[in-house]
């Protein structure tokens, strides 16, 4: 999983590298309406200088054009790390041959076995399929029309959208129930497991939008809006509810579910038990009580030191309900005008919670 992670962050620096509006993607557009086909390092490590045979040391600035021309001879062209300089044109590259390919043509096969050789990001433009691919290591990854990624990536907005109200509703019914004390860790983990369902688009979208480059702005923006404050509810969620008996923190567990698999995600019962819960027959009907983290931070203009000092002296959010103005203002922090807003923000917040559930 750690190594999907590590393949799935070179990717997104790869495409980043490469998106619409950068002077380097410009140049491999113009190799590509060029059919000249092309093969380029985008890195001088040690790694890559010790495979390069001959070529000519041209060592300039970066340049669409300067790139274009070049790749109108056979050899490689070598960049420097950010791709600010050509080094080296019409190189040969001689990786070991015993790296295994899975291509057919020469410069594919080249491309991929430098890639996997040196961990750099290769660039392969093939000649008569007109197709840009990139390698990393053992990532392979196909440049697609901007018209396929900007359709894929609308869909994705709206799936995203959908299972964002559906998280909502899921929100609102917790909260609904911490105000009547029948939460259970269905209930819970229900919760958590739809805000890392929301999470997982919102990390297919990254992929679309950095590839998308200076044209995904207008679909970065509506995905940004879409899941803004998410992490952070989720994690309140978990200091909610989680075992404090665990060695782990809130965030620890969140860093730990944010790396599972759809498949993982769907039992209920795996999430509770990252939670802290033991489980007898992977029943998640037990009862469970808020702390009140959650519903405490979206009461307006309460500090998050005050809400700390709640925690500390009510042992729950029904605890915190039923205390009278009067023991609200012994908590460190609250003065009598304090402990009043606590009171009516926790009963309008009650109300909307209520109406927006009826909706």
């Amino acid at each position: 999983m750690e190594m999907n992670k590590i393949y799935e962050e070179r990717l997104i620096e790869a495409l980043k590298m490469v998106a619409p509006g950068t002077r380097l993607r410009q140049g491999l557009e113009d190799i590509l309406r060029a059919k000249t086909g092309g093969l380029i390092v985008v890195g001088d490590s040690p790694e890559v200088m010790s495979i390069v045979e001959g070529g000519f040391q041209i060592n300039t600035p970066f340049s669409p054009s300067f790139l274009y021309e070049l790749a109108k001879m056979d050899g490689a062209i070598i960049l420097n790390r950010d791709a600010s300089k050509i080094l080296i044109a019409n190189a040969q590259l001689v990786p070991a041959f015993t790296i295994p390919s899975t291509e057919t043509g020469i410069r594919h096969r080249t491309a991929e076995r430098v890639a996997r050789q040196t961990e750099e990001l290769v660039i392969s433009i093939s000649q008569r399929r007109n197709v840009i691919t990139l390698y990393n290591g053992f990532i392979k990854y196909y440049l697609r029309d901007i018209s396929v990624i900007l359709t894929k990536a609308n869909q994705a907005i709206q799936i995203l959208e959908k299972y964002k109200n559906v998280l909502d509703r899921a929100l609102n019914n917790l909260s609904a129930l911490e105000y009547d004390d029948l939460v259970t860790v269905f209930d819970v983990t229900k919760v958590l497991q739809r805000t890392e369902m929301v999470m997982n688009i919102v990390k297919e979208l990254e992929k679309y939008i950095t590839e998308l480059g200076v044209e995904g702005r207008l679909i970065n923006m509506q995905a940004e809006e879409l899941v803004v404050n998410v992490e952070e509810e989720g994690l309140c969620v978990i200091r909610d509810y989680y075992q404090r008996s665990l060695e782990k923190k809130p965030e620890e567990i969140m860093k730990n579910l944010r790396t599972w698999s759809s498949e993982e995600l769907l039992e209920l019962s795996n999430i509770a038990r990252e939670m802290g819960y033991t489980l007898p027959h992977n029943n998640v009907d037990i009862s469970v009580s808020s702390r009140g983290v959650r519903l405490l931070h979206k009461i307006p203009r309460l500090p998050a030191q005050v809400i700390d000092n709640l925690l500390v002296s009510f042992p729950n959010f029904q605890s915190i309900l039923d205390a009278s103005t009067e023991e609200l203002d012994e908590v460190e922090g609250i003065g009598e005008v304090r402990a009043r807003n606590i009171k009516d923000g926790l009963r309008r917040l009650r109300e909307q919670i209520f109406l927006d559930r009826h909706i």
